[in-house]
């Protein structure tokens, strides 16, 4: 089992007292009755819960673990050491949301980064020079000097990519903010209620409107790998692996593989303070956008309850839910139940499986829920200190609050690690992103010491059919760090304490089926219409008053808060229909 482990190094540099972060919540007991019962204190459920209770449906969000957030958590794992302990940036979450719930007023703040991406090479410098990197952040000019160190065509082309990929991410956002389209209710029933289902047709005419004559690239995109695409615009590795490893961060594919460019559009599409693209960190760790979400549900009466675990959704003889029972035996009723859990755990851990038919759990089971990530959070007592930007008085440069790619010198390198996973063994040269947000946020650690987070791919569930061990989990993070060495000589001796989280840690801790970061793979046949399956699309399930409000459901992964916003909105819908 995944364990942080705090070395004796880490006990001496350190001498603040700490424990696990957390962000508790009621600690009186629960109501027997509410109008609405979200399970799960993500982040999707906690915006569901916000805009139920501003709708004026009582509400209660029941959350299994200590602290809330889901995967948008903040732990003090190590004493005087904050750490996003799985998701760990931001950009997705919608602009309406942020505005309506004035999440900035509850305490969200959040730090922008420009330049945003570094790429150091493994290379000998030339004429005592320091290895070759790339970076590329907001400013035009700075980007195509970078990229020219690399290819001068590449250089001029640059500026007309992001601009081609922002026009087609553009287009994304009407479907974002709407249930995917009322196919049954167009198709069927009276006409007057097909009239009315027609509304539902207004995000996809929007998209279509906005993509003009990019509708066929924007097909292109979707349906591509990505590689088809950054071979037309570009002809250096450095900038071409880059960009690729946006179109594999969190799916178990290969840039190569069909289906990844729409993998890359969903990681651009996302905006920060406007400025479209951007990411950034949260001020305490990704546990702030959580917070500042159940303090806006919070003020608007729903009771937020933590460590309490639910054991199932109760359901009547007529197949519609009663609210649901906790493991301790507690029973809350409702009308609604909304589940933030990922749909596996929904219907085959919480919903009797005499509620539903065979075929329907059949079904659930296609799910494709294959992880290719393992999360490493460590403690250092320095800064990583880069050959090919040294900076040997310790003080940060512009590139460490960067997402900083290593092993990224090339597409060939990131197939490697793929292909490894897929035969059941972790990638002996893994794609490593690594982010340290204590450069910008001095509350995450103590002075001279720094958070460093690695989101790493490719780690296979198991390895070669069996289960992890805690021996696997060292050797390979063993691995990442011998890799990380070689491009800042010094970090293995930086490091006092490490968390090693591979796929079945996820599962186990942040409820995450099979550990993937988006509640379900971000592929072709599980988004829109087909999210998590094509008759749950509408976030309804085939139990009455029982709705999916996770990442689970369209529009998929990220802390974006659209899913939370969808599903309320049609649960609200449904009772007043009553």
């Amino acid at each position: 089992m995944a364990a942080a482990v705090w070395t004796d190094r880490g006990r001496r540099a350190v001498t603040a007292a700490g424990t696990a972060a957390r962000c508790r919540f009621k600690h009186t007991a629960t109501k027997s009755q509410y109008d609405a019962l979200v399970i799960g204190g993500g982040h999707n459920g906690l915006v569901a819960a916000a805009y139920l209770q501003k709708g004026g449906v009582k509400t209660a969000v029941l959350e299994r673990r200590h602290l809330l957030g889901g995967a948008a958590v903040s732990e003090e794992l190590f004493p005087g050491f904050h750490f996003s302990r799985c998701s760990y940036l931001l950009s997705l979450l919608r602009p309406h949301i942020y505005a309506d719930l004035e999440l900035q007023k509850h305490g969200l703040k959040v730090y922008m980064r420009d330049p945003h991406a570094f790429t150091p090479m493994l290379e000998e410098g030339l004429k005592g020079a320091p290895p070759r990197s790339l970076t590329l952040g907001s400013d035009l000019t700075m980007n195509q000097r970078e990229i020219g160190k690399f290819s001068q065509k590449d250089a001029e082309a640059f500026s007309s990519f992001v601009l081609h990929l922002e026009k087609l991410a553009g287009a994304i956002h009407p479907l974002l903010d709407a249930p995917p389209v009322d196919i049954p209710g167009v198709t069927s029933g009276p006409v007057r209620k097909r009239l009315a289902a027609l509304k539902t047709l207004m995000p996809v005419v929007k998209c279509g409107l906005k993509l003009g004559r990019n509708i066929p690239d924007f097909y292109e995109i979707i349906t591509a790998p990505i590689m088809k695409i950054l071979n037309r615009w570009f002809e250096s590795e450095p900038l071409r692996a880059t960009l690729a490893t946006d179109a594999v961060i969190g799916a178990m594919t290969s840039p190569n593989n069909p289906g990844s460019g729409y993998v890359l559009l969903h990681h651009v599409m996302g905006e920060l303070e406007k400025e479209k693209g951007a990411w950034g960190y949260v001020e305490g760790g990704m546990g702030g956008v959580s917070k500042a979400i159940a303090s806006a549900a919070e003020s608007y009466g729903a009771d937020i309850f933590t460590e309490k675990d639910v054991g199932q959704v109760l359901v009547g003889s007529d197949n519609a839910t009663r609210g649901v029972v906790l493991k301790d035996g507690t029973e809350i009723h409702s009308k609604i139940v909304l589940s933030n859990a990922t749909p596996y755990v929904t219907f085959k851990h919480l919903t009797p499986q005499d509620a539903l038919p065979p075929e329907f759990f059949r079904a659930v089971d296609q799910i494709d829920y294959t992880s290719p990530v393992t999360k490493i959070n460590v403690a250092v007592d320095k800064l990583p200190n880069f050959l090919a930007a040294p900076t040997p008085d310790g003080k940060p440069g512009p590139h460490h609050q960067c997402s900083i790619h290593l092993n990224c010198e090339s597409v060939e390198v990131l197939e490697a690690a793929y292909k490894e996973a897929m035969n059941g063994r972790p990638s002996a040269r893994p794609m490593l992103e690594m982010t340290i947000p204590s450069v910008l946020d001095a509350t995450l650690a103590p002075p001279g010491c720094h958070v460093v987070s690695l989101f790493t791919q490719f780690t296979p569930y198991h390895i070669e059919g069996r289960e992890w061990t805690d021996l696997d989990r060292e050797a390979f993070a063993d691995t990442a760090f011998d890799w990380v060495e070689q491009y800042a000589p010094g970090f293995k001796k930086s490091v006092v304490g490490r968390d090693i989280l591979v796929p079945q840690d996820l599962e186990r801790i942040f409820g995450l089926t099979g550990g993937n970061i988006f509640h379900g793979s971000m592929s072709l046949d599980q988004l829109y219409l087909a999210r998590p399956l094509p008759s749950l699309s509408d976030y309804r399930t085939p139990i009455k008053g029982l709705y999916l409000c996770g990442s689970g459901s369209h529009p998929g992964g990220g802390v974006m808060g659209s899913p939370g916003w969808n599903a309320a909105l049609t649960a609200m819908d449904d009772l007043k229909r009553r």
